[in-house]
């Protein structure tokens, strides 16, 4: 009975609150309604002014976040890094490459003493039986050679002195300075010492008794000696090459540092660069000359017919040196003609690296500002 007399109650009170619910429905539906016909219209039209608004918002913040990321900048660093080192070897090679031919010709033959007097007279009668560009022979394949290979070296150089966090935040890391220059030596040498083999092989020999070009170089050695032979001497040249870029780029980079506590400027002019660079080449050329007499015996065995020696391995070759012709006159012979071309070359390469890298990063940055 209880719950019966309890239903009109609850009747009443649907009754009594029934026009508020009501209200209530109807005000909640209307804004439902419109937030749906909102919703319909921006999915269905835009206005001019927020059509405009939506294309322009990625235009103005992509753009620019596209051209100044990390990975764009080490890119931008590595390809300048290539296009200076190599612009850099090409020209220090080039004018040193009469020099250059002078002096392997000397350390290749134990039957002939160097000298000054003898330098020049090998200079006059390549002149006077072969002309001028004869002297410049074998130049082709130096060029093959120093492009990649100077562009490898100051680029690894780049990339070493970051791994191995060289001079980093003013420290003096004088140890790692010498070994980041030596892994760039073995870096480039590494990749491109069948063309320094090519090249010692056309330095040594006519035009008329010896190799025509460098793609006969490569021809004749692979069919008459083996692939092997391309690679002959590498290991002496790591082993030159350790102490010689180790010790240039270090030089370098240490004149340059003391130059900066000195004068306050971290940018030498090109004559002070060329004189970093002409002490660093004497110095690395001193440091690896012993060894650089050992690559080049090595590398023109076939080819030297004046000495007709054998040098199978760097110990035999080192002993054979010793016993027959002395230290002074054996592992240094030429080596006072290296202190000529050697500090020419390096001050070239380094200041010509440096002047090229500096205006190509100035080039970049000027396009930056202008996208």
């Amino acid at each position: 009975m209880s719950r019966l007399l309890e239903k009109p109650n609850i009747a009443m009170s649907i009754k009594s609150t029934g026009s508020q619910l009501s209200s209530t429905m109807t005000t909640a539906s209307a804004t439902l309604s419109a937030d749906l016909d909102d919703v319909d219209t921006s999915r269905t039209q835009l206005s001019p002014s927020e059509t405009s608004g939506v294309v322009l918002v990625p235009a103005t913040t992509i753009t620019p976040n596209v051209t100044v990321t990390p990975m764009r900048q080490k890119i931008d660093q590595v390809v300048i890094s290539l296009i200076s080192g190599a612009a850099a070897g090409a020209l220090a090679k080039t004018v040193i490459a009469p020099l250059d031919r002078t002096k392997i010709n000397f350390q290749i033959r134990n039957d002939v003493p160097f000298s000054f007097r003898a330098s020049l007279r090998y200079l006059q009668n390549t002149y006077a039986n072969e002309g001028v560009l004869a002297l410049w022979r074998g130049n082709s394949a130096t060029m093959a050679r120093i492009v990649p290979y100077a562009a490898i070296q100051f680029t690894a150089h780049e990339q070493w002195r970051r791994i191995l966090h060289v001079d980093k935040d003013g420290t003096n890391t004088k140890g790692r300075r010498f070994l980041a220059g030596s892994l760039a030596g073995i870096t480039s040498q590494s990749l491109t010492y069948p063309l320094d083999l090519a090249r010692a092989r056309m330095a040594v020999t006519d035009r008329y008794t010896g190799y025509r070009t460098l793609r006969q170089v490569f021809t004749k050695i692979w069919v008459e000696e083996g692939p092997r032979t391309l690679f002959r001497g590498y290991w002496a040249t790591v082993l030159g090459v350790i102490p010689y870029a180790g010790t240039s780029f270090f030089t370098y980079e240490t004149l340059k540092r003391e130059y900066y506590e000195v004068v306050g400027n971290n940018k030498p002019n090109t004559l002070v660069s060329l004189a970093f660079g002409a002490a660093a080449g004497a110095a690395g050329q001193t440091a690896s000359y012993p060894l650089d007499i050992v690559r080049r015996r090595m590398q023109t065995m076939r080819v030297n017919t004046a000495g007709g020696d054998r040098y199978p391995t760097i110990l035999e070759t080192l002993v054979k040196i010793y016993r027959e012709e002395g230290i002074k006159n054996g592992f240094y012979k030429g080596l006072s003609m290296n202190w000529i071309k050697g500090p020419i070359a390096v001050g070239i390469s380094f200041s010509t690296y440096d002047l090229i890298k500096a205006w190509l990063t100035e080039l970049a940055n000027l396009r930056r500002v202008e996208k």
